[in-house]
């Protein structure tokens, strides 16, 4: 596992390790450079110091080992007067000026000048002046290298303070129990570590939200489930307690009926529990006319039972990006719906349209319709149309959640789901993607 930590010590490290060795290579240079400047200067000093008389005789010469100032003087007849190092590894001539020789022995600074009846020449080697940089860029380095730790030290001892409001986020999280998901304080953090606890806030809200959600649905799954199982429960009892065939018989239907609702109701509600808002639809292309072929293919017998016309009106190509058994779970309800309210002898019309580009699938009915009062609350779960509005039924009582199913599952694959007025007197379903 990488550290933050070691991650920043080791880059700030080797940045200043990079930083020295530049700064040490720039004060070499202009340590060398000085050092050219004063050497040359103590050539030509040096030079100018000796006698301008010509010599009368050769003048001893000396071999010290020493690697310093090397002097030859020539005579106006060219003749070698004096050689203060003869094992020197220098041209036996002179080059008027200043002028770098190089040798088997390495480089040497070179001057030569007339002094009077004389050549002079001085050389010097230039390791000696390389040596002289390197010392005076040596000298001038050696705090920061032996700082180095002690720097080591603090950057280590700055970035743990500056991590500390992370190791506190982690011990907040730590320390909360499960159910606990109100937001994290971030009023004295770090800028660098605000959004990051805004972003676990915003988790934390949704989070939240999905809990009271799934709380709500359990809580209103488990009252609505109540009633069809009681009444299951009576009727058994009442299969039980019959006294002939006929009362039998008819106990047994009714009992066969209710549990027809509620294995209904349980099926819609595990489509309602799969089709949550903040869900995803699986990608893939659907073929919308050919799913609501199959949908009005399937319903056709239910509808010929409850003789109801049940028919495709118009359907054009069109393809939407989702999840073909969701949609497929969305129109057989919106049929499902508008099948079971539509009277005997009624009609109910699917349509599949293409407006400026985008599907648009509706579903009209001859049935009785819903006030436009409360076209907006039967979207709520369990939620059903007042006793008080003529809801003709052809078939078992609805359980509120057809709608719910139908939004939740629009929601994913980003349609509308609105309520209209059928042109036969009854509801329109328009679902536009």
């Amino acid at each position: 596992m990488r550290s933050i930590r070691r991650q920043l010590l080791f880059w700030l490290l080797a940045i200043v390790l990079l930083g020295v060795g530049i700064a040490g290579w720039l004060i070499y240079r202009q340590a060398l450079a000085e050092a050219n400047e004063l050497f040359d200067y103590q050539l030509q000093e040096i030079a100018a110091a000796l006698p301008a008389e010509p010599f009368s005789q050769v003048l001893s010469s000396r071999d010290t080992g020493d690697e310093g100032i090397v002097l030859q003087i020539w005579n106006r007849n060219g003749v070698l007067m004096y050689y203060s190092h003869p094992r020197a590894p220098l041209a036996p001539r002179a080059e008027l000026g200043f002028s770098t020789e190089r040798t088997e022995r390495g480089d040497w600074r070179v001057y030569g000048a007339i002094v009077g009846d004389n050549v002079v020449q001085l050389a010097q080697p230039v390791s000696v002046r390389n040596r002289l940089a390197a010392n005076v860029a040596l000298r001038t380095l050696w705090p920061l290298i032996v700082l180095l730790p002690l720097l080591g030290v603090a950057v280590w001892g700055v970035v743990g303070r500056g991590l500390a409001p992370l190791r506190r986020v982690t011990g907040a999280l730590d320390t909360r129990h499960p159910e606990a998901l109100d937001p994290l304080p971030d009023s004295r953090l770090p800028l660098e570590v605000q959004p990051l606890v805004r972003a676990l806030n915003g988790l934390l809200e949704r989070l939240a939200g999905a809990l009271d959600t799934q709380k709500a649905f359990v809580a209103d799954a488990a009252h609505e489930l109540r009633t069809p199982l009681a009444a299951v429960q009576i009727q058994a009892q009442l299969v039980a307690r019959a006294h002939d065939e006929t009362e039998r018989r008819e106990a047994l239907d009714d009992l066969q009926a209710g549990v027809t609702r509620a294995t209904r109701l349980a099926e819609q509600l595990l489509a309602l529990a799969r089709s949550e808002p903040d869900g995803h639809a699986a990608t893939a292309t659907v073929d919308l006319d050919a799913l609501i072929h199959e949908c009005v293919t399937a319903y056709l017998p239910l509808a010929q039972e409850r003789r109801v016309d049940l028919g495709i009106e118009a359907s054009e190509p069109a393809t939407v990006p989702g999840d073909a058994e969701a949609l497929r779970v969305m129109l057989n309800n919106l049929i499902d719906n508008a099948t079971k309210y539509t009277p005997c002898g009624g009609r109910v019309d699917v349509c599949l349209r293409v407006e400026n580009g985008r599907p648009v699938v509706q579903i009209a009915d001859s049935g009785p319709g819903i006030p436009p009062g409360e076209r907006d609350r039967v979207f709520d779960r369990f939620y059903r149309v007042g006793a008080g509005v003529n809801r003709a039924r052809t078939d078992v009582s609805g359980s509120g959640l057809g709608l719910a199913i139908v939004r939740r599952i629009a929601l994913q694959h980003h349609a509308a789901v609105t309520l209209d007025d059928a042109p036969a007197g009854g509801l329109q379903v328009n679902v536009r993607f």
